[in-house]
């Protein structure tokens, strides 16, 4: 490796200026538009945001003026989404904002969200159908999730993103609507239901502050009469000139380089010699048999004959057609048993499954899945 043209390059890069981002040195907008906070568990809020009746209307851009209730909460408003929304927390450098219901029931907030109206759009939009179930289905509560706030004593709602939930919820359910929902975590196949509690994460295109912001600046309006944003710099607003700024970061930066480049040379002599040493070592020992014979592979579950031994049927018209009537569900995959599916049945226990479940947990488990019987082995062939 050439270590003086590593420097020459790590000097070329220290020493040339970044690129522009309307960077201004002071401004009296900088010093009026403060950081101010509804409370001190709640996020920052400066510019796009600000506080109304806090500051100047020059210290935030249009739509994004928020509020504080009286608990505390900072509020945003999305005028075609029925009021205000909680803001839970703002990444400026990324320019997403995270929000949630101040009343705890987002779900109903999201049945009647349009984004239309405001500066923020989706990060990740993920279509949800929303269903509305009678109570008289009281066993749907156990295999999905409904939606508290949204329930009574005579009907529960549930809200899925899964197209097999969707399919079977359809046939005994009222679908009330299909809503593109700003989900935070995409949510994937397995999840069957959800009761969209989650934060909603939103993003702006403008006002572009993300870089100005990763870079250790301010966003703000170039002056009281003009809406031209610009950026300004925390070291010149503390009175650092940009020439003062590059010999700062290249006083800093070449001696820690210097410094790293001594420490990795001296690590590549040690490996050189620790190198030179095992292959000496490697020559001079002789090569000796193994010892240990290698282990067996041992087998946990049933064999496929006995597997197969195991006596098979056909679920009729109805599942009282199972050696046990009540047995209408799977136990491996809590599915209904349907009509022409295949049940398979431990001989030891009785127990009864779907043949495709029960195939594919023997090999693996040699007991019933539910009372942990262990079912005989058939005998070796001779």
């Amino acid at each position: 490796m050439n270590f003086p043209i590593i420097i020459l390059f790590l000097l070329l890069f220290f020493f040339n200026p970044p690129q522009k981002h309307l960077i201004v040195s002071s401004s009296t907008i900088e010093d009026t538009c403060l950081d101010a906070v509804c409370n001190l568990t709640e996020p920052v809020i400066r510019f796009p945001f600000q506080i109304q009746s806090n500051s100047s209307s020059s210290c935030g851009y249009p739509g994004f003026t928020v509020t504080c209730n009286n608990r505390g909460q900072t509020l945003l408003n999305l005028p075609q989404s029925g009021g205000e929304f909680s803001i839970k927390e703002i990444d400026y450098d990324t320019q997403q904002v995270w929000v949630n219901d101040p009343h705890n029931c987002l779900p109903k907030r999201i049945l009647s969200l349009n984004l239309t109206s405001s500066p923020f759009e989706a990060v990740y939009n993920q279509e949800f159908t929303f269903f509305n179930c009678s109570v008289n289905l009281e066993y749907l509560k156990y295999r999905y999730n409904p939606i508290a706030c949204l329930s009574d004593s005579n009907h529960m709602l549930f809200a899925t993103a899964s197209s097999s939930v969707v399919v079977y919820l359809s046939s005994i359910c009222n679908v009330v609507k299909k809503v593109k929902v700003p989900v935070a975590v995409p949510f994937y196949e397995h999840a069957v239901s959800s009761n969209l509690s989650d934060n909603l994460r939103l993003s702006w295109e403008w006002p572009q502050c993300g870089r100005c912001e990763s870079h250790g600046g301010r966003c703000g309006f170039e002056s009281n009469t003009t809406s031209h944003v610009v950026c300004f710099n925390d070291f010149s607003s503390k009175g650092i000139s940009r020439g003062a700024q590059y010999a700062i970061g290249v006083g800093l930066g070449v001696p820690a380089l210097l410094c790293f480049i001594a420490i990795l040379s001296c690590l590549c002599n040690k490996l050189k010699i620790l190198a030179h040493r095992w292959a000496w070592d490697s020559q001079t020992v002789p090569d000796f048999e193994p010892l240990i014979s290698p282990q067996q592979t041992i087998t946990l579950g049933l064999d496929g004959p006995t597997i197969e031994s195991y006596p098979k049927m056909v679920v009729g018209e109805s599942p009282n057609l199972l050696p046990r009537p009540n047995d209408n569900t799977c136990p491996i995959c809590l599915s209904e048993y349907k009509p022409k599916e295949t049940v398979k049945r431990i001989p030891d226990c009785l127990h009864c499954f779907h043949a495709q479940c029960i195939d594919e947990w023997l090999p693996l488990n040699a007991s019933c899945p539910i009372c942990r019987t262990s079912p005989n082995k058939l005998p070796a062939a001779a």
